[in-house]
């Protein structure tokens, strides 16, 4: 019996006939730790297009979430960005800034736990403007992300772009861009699963973990299309300290971070 090729994007190296076996790491991590090596060894320079996501499902046999997890876990570490409409771009590395956050600010528990603190302070006043000015499209935005979010948990993902989107489209929600553009700029590194395997570390298993923060998501956007501005806060506190506490269990753990 013939052995069936895997697919190769042009200018990558073919995968293995069995990409799943190849690493502990699972699937995303698979992804990402090919594509980051590509990058690192300088096959795609700054500027490079990232092949499309149909070539990588097809490269790696994943599916289209997997994928989508893998690039914005690139996108969290800086590696990558995405342009709407375009594709996905290599990033020269970052110069010095006023303001930056990247992989190695976020490499150990204690700085992502930090950058919670910071988020705490931000999407709670986020939260309760977007229960005073959200339009019936930003609803219906906040739960697709909400949906999509759902669905993530029968598949190999641990739903980072669609909780990000949910966090985007409060901020945007609040109709004052500097919320939106700030969280634009932090970008999905704010998930702390995209820097951190907290669902698949989580005691009670990656699914009642990722229903857990599905709950609070809910708890939030119910406030939120109900323009009660106080409970909108409080839903939000609640689900970011929540996830700071998830973190601080984790802290005797530290370390710098691989997944």
């Amino acid at each position: 019996m013939e052995s069936r090729q895997t697919p190769s994007v042009a200018g990558a190296p073919a995968a293995a006939a069995n990409p799943r076996a190849r690493r502990p790491g699972g699937l995303v991590g698979e992804i990402v730790a090919s594509l980051g090596e590509r990058v690192q060894q300088g096959q795609w320079p700054a500027g490079h297009k990232l092949p499309s996501e149909s070539e990588i499902m097809a490269e790696f046999e994943v599916s289209r979430t997997v994928v989508r997890e893998a690039l914005s876990r690139l996108q969290a570490a800086g590696t990558v960005e995405t342009r709407h409409g375009i594709g996905t771009f290599v990033l020269a590395p970052r110069e010095s800034a006023n303001f930056s956050l990247g992989s190695v600010d976020l490499a150990m528990v204690g700085d992502v736990i930090a950058l919670l603190e910071l988020r705490i302070s931000l999407e709670t006043e986020a939260a309760g403007l977007a229960a005073q000015r959200r339009t019936d499209t930003q609803l219906t935005l906040m739960q697709t992300a909400l949906d999509d979010f759902q669905a993530a948990l029968g598949q190999d993902s641990d739903a980072v772009p669609s909780d990000f989107a949910f966090h985007m489209e409060v901020a945007r929600a609040t109709h004052n861009r500097h919320f939106a553009d700030l969280m634009g700029y932090l970008g999905t590194m704010v998930i702390p699963r995209a820097r951190i395997n907290t669902a698949q570390a989580a005691p009670e298993g990656r699914l009642k973990y990722l229903q857990k923060v599905h709950g609070e998501h809910e708890s939030i956007l119910s406030a939120i299309r109900n323009q009660d501005t106080e409970a909108a806060r409080a839903a939000m506190r609640t689900h970011l300290s929540n996830s700071r506490e998830r973190l601080r269990k984790t802290q005797t753990l530290e370390a710098p971070l691989t997944n």
